[in-house]
């Protein structure tokens, strides 16, 4: 069965007092939803506990809340010969046993290393009365779960958040035994009960991720460029190739040799913390000339995030794949005109010509067009200023993933 989060308002569920969410080395510079989510669960009474794998990376620690989420948080990583000895001999083989015959090598070894943290992340939310976690993620971290709930009965539930592709071996043995799971799109929803079929537990939700419109919202009217005068684009995400800002770097490169004065901004930082495809991206900007009109910014707080926004005359995203995309909510959220590419979830969050536009992916000229032609239309800009406002605040709250968390862990 697949729950719309929607509903989740009509329904009276006694809350959870106590709740354990797992996050994959938070808080990362991607994790600003994350952190909204746990904002509206406390808002609600619920008394949540952090958990994650490891910290980031310090090049990825950007956000003014960054120091309380670490304080919060509890990293499970430990790989001392003592813990993985207690926990390998209650290594639950025959539930393991189906999704270790389909790739033994590499379920196997994440079985091995995801252990220990599975004994600590029972043990910590034994003592701290929590009976439930939730796994933002299907990687190790729903590995983690999961293996607690075999082991030591811990309850458990999980996202995904992306393409199940993208999260490693053993997928079966993870949600089988999950209590309830959610799914951020409806194209994500269909794959996962393609691939896992009756693995999946009876309860699936759709559950996008949201934003808060409330601080998301412009202090000022939105703008459109004056004739002649700069077209500020701002863009936001990780830097890696299959975000297309070296697609979006090249489109501002046409749309200056077509005399339009544009004017690229980038906030988002490698995985490397600054030392991997930033410096790609970089040497492509110097190539293309663009060197005093584009600028990479590294990963930058949420609020600097806002106040970039808050100038902008477009937000452009050129992603190749996005299961949905956060940073589009946040610029529609703001009143932005948002231009993205028509590749994966994305055509659930923008409806091309109402709300944003759409471009395929992989193609700079076609791109370069679509923010030329946009540039110029002023009241087309004003009108998708404030669709795109109106799409988030109906659609894309941060409250509904706390609303669907409450309602799936107080059914099970």
């Amino acid at each position: 069965m697949l729950e719309s989060s929607v509903k989740v308002k009509a329904r009276f569920v006694p809350k959870p007092t106590k709740i354990g969410i797992l996050i994959p080395q938070f808080p990362g510079q991607t994790h600003i939803f994350f952190w909204r989510e746990i904002l509206e669960l406390e808002k609600m009474g619920v008394n949540v506990t952090l958990f994650s794998t490891r910290p980031p990376p310090p090049g990825l620690i950007s956000h003014d809340w960054s120091d309380e989420a670490i304080a919060r948080t509890i990293y499970l990583g430990d790989l001392s010969p003592g813990n993985a000895a207690l926990a390998l001999p209650r290594l639950p083989l025959a539930a393991l046993w189906r999704d270790l015959r389909r790739e033994p090598r590499a379920f196997a070894r994440d079985v091995l290393i995801s252990l220990p943290a599975a004994r600590r992340l029972a043990q910590e939310s034994r003592a701290r009365g929590i009976t439930h976690v939730h796994a933002h993620s299907c990687g190790r971290a729903a590995l983690i779960c999961a293996l607690a709930n075999r082991i030591w009965g811990l309850d458990y539930s999980l996202t995904l958040h992306g393409p199940l592709s993208d999260y490693g071996p053993g997928q079966g043995f993870k949600w089988r035994h999950a209590a309830f799971g959610t799914v951020i799109t409806r194209k994500l929803t269909a794959e996962l009960r393609r691939d896992l079929g009756q693995d999946l537990p009876d309860r699936l939700y759709l559950q996008p991720m949201g934003v808060d419109t409330d601080v998301l919202s412009r202090d000022a009217p939105y703008a459109p460029p004056q004739p002649g005068g700069p077209l500020r684009i701002f863009s936001c995400g990780r830097l890696n190739v299959v975000k297309g800002h070296q697609d979006l770097m090249q489109a501002v490169r046409h749309l200056r040799d077509a005399g339009i004065d544009a004017r690229l901004e980038i906030a988002g930082e490698d995985d490397a913390g600054g030392d991997g495809f930033h410096v790609e991206l970089q040497a492509d900007l110097e190539r293309l000339g663009l060197g005093e009109h584009a600028t990479l910014l590294g990963a930058i707080d949420a609020g600097a995030v806002r106040e970039r926004l808050q100038h902008a005359h477009l937000f452009v995203l050129a992603s190749w794949h996005e299961p949905l995309g956060v940073a589009y909510m946040e610029a529609m959220s703001m009143g932005v005109p948002t231009i993205g590419t028509d590749a994966g979830g994305v055509p659930e969050l923008i409806t091309p010509g109402r709300d944003g536009i759409l471009v395929p992916p992989k193609d700079p000229e076609t791109l370069a067009g679509a923010i030329g032609e946009l540039a110029s239309d002023p009241e087309r800009l004003t009108a998708l200023s404030a669709a795109g406002r109106a799409r988030i605040v109906e659609g894309f709250s941060s409250a509904r993933g706390a609303q669907t968390l409450v309602e799936g862990i107080s059914a099970a």
